[in-house]
């Protein structure tokens, strides 16, 4: 049974972080989402895409410390109820207030308050499911941050250790969010890559480097670090984040695409891989490309989607990031050319066509997969059971 109102997904840039220039990054407002967002929301409907990925923007929301004003949160959470929109919210997205970092001492209670504050408001504000994200890309923000100084606290040599108290802080958060609002959905969100090694390589070295990617949820599931208190209840949702540069050569870098020769792993067979160590419903929380190869891209990933699904792969949708164009966080002026909409100077949007020739297209190839595989599992049950009424009734 699918959890979301529509298999693909559009996703908003709500990076909020510390840029390496020292500076305060807020895609949110750089993409003027936060003043457009029923226009926003209107565009995704109109293409058949009724889920977003948002940010409440941390940084934000806490004015002073333990004090939150969601005014802007609000009218996001309305607009999206007046256009149909199914919203996953990201508590926190790479971004903390002023002052704090994952090892700070008070880390872990100002987001505990946080997770507390916002399942609170939310409950006042909708009767809407509540789906969260705790915190997005724990493993990737740990490496920016604790490994190559990309964020607070700009460190070196630190990646696991910010990963530790991330995870210690996101179990927290989930504990919090439950206990305020008990049928809330927890959503965890991390990268999805593959690492190939040369035929140089030790292979279970290889191996474990990709084991890595896991380590998050390993964490949250009480599967490792057990004294912070994680459990298997707290993987509910599991998003996986797949891009063109989410596979590279231990040694080369990454990975051409489109390649000239396949070495790449399937997409579908990722996808396999995590399903079976969790068991958990799962989903392409992002996915996207920049340029010309944008509606390829698509159209490569709808293929691997499909294929997983036909394997069985209970995979809960596809979210296109971002749906709007979006600076570099280090150089603002900087474009990327990605997402459904490139943005003006005015910021107004411009629908890439080919792109979004590529979602409808893609979009029916997964509705008749999807409807294939309900008829095939339906047709399979009858005939089990048409097969047990036989030896019941005849073969005794």
């Amino acid at each position: 049974m699918s959890l979301f109102k529509s298999f693909f997904m559009g996703g908003y840039e709500c990076a909020d972080h510390i840029n390496r220039s020292g500076e305060r990054v807020n895609l949110l407002k750089e993409t003027e989402h936060d003043i457009r967002a029923g226009d926003d929301y209107q565009d995704l409907a109109d293409l058949g895409i009724k889920v977003a990925r948002e940010g409440i923007c941390w940084s934000a929301v806490e004015v002073a410390p333990y004090v939150f004003d969601f005014t802007e949160v609000e009218n996001r959470i309305r607009l999206a109820e007046e256009k149909g929109i199914q919203v996953i919210w990201d508590l926190c997205h790479f971004g903390y207030p002023d002052g704090i970092y994952p090892t700070h001492p008070h880390f872990c209670q100002r987001f505990v308050a946080l997770c507390c504050a916002f399942a609170s408001f939310y409950d006042k504000t909708t009767s809407q499911p509540f789906f969260v994200v705790p915190v997005n890309e724990i493993s990737f923000l740990s490496w920016h941050s604790g490994d190559v100084r990309g964020t607070v606290p700009f460190a070196v040599n630190c990646g696991f250790d910010i990963k530790y108290h991330l995870c210690k802080a996101a179990i927290e958060g989930i504990r919090a969010l439950k206990s305020v609002l008990p049928e809330c959905r927890i959503v965890l969100v991390e990268p999805l890559i593959s690492i190939h090694g040369g035929l140089s390589d030790d292979p279970f070295h290889i191996y474990n480097l990709n084991e890595h990617q896991f380590q998050a949820m390993d964490i949250i599931a009480g599967r490792m670090c057990p004294e912070l208190g994680g459990s298997e209840v707290y993987l509910d949702i599991l998003g996986f984040n797949y891009y063109w540069n989410s596979q590279w050569d231990h040694n080369t870098g990454t990975l051409p695409w489109p390649e000239d020769y396949k070495r790449r792993t399937r997409i579908a067979d990722l996808l396999k891989m995590a399903y079976l160590r969790y068991s958990k419903p799962i989903f392409l929380s992002e996915t996207g490309h920049f340029g010309t190869g944008r509606a390829q891209w698509i159209e490569e990933i709808t293929e691997g989607c499909i294929i997983a699904l036909s394997e069985g792969i209970p995979l809960q949708g596809m979210c296109i990031y971002p749906v709007t164009d979006r600076p570099d966080w280090d150089d603002l002026s900087s474009y990327s050319d990605c997402g459904i909409y490139d943005l003006d100077l005015q910021k107004n949007r411009m629908a890439h066509l080919p792109t979004v020739i590529a979602i409808l297209e893609s979009q029916e190839a997964i509705s008749r997969s999807l409807i294939y595989n309900s008829l095939a599992t339906e047709i399979d049950e009858m005939s089990k059971n048409f097969d047990i009424i036989i030896k019941d009734r005849y073969l005794k």
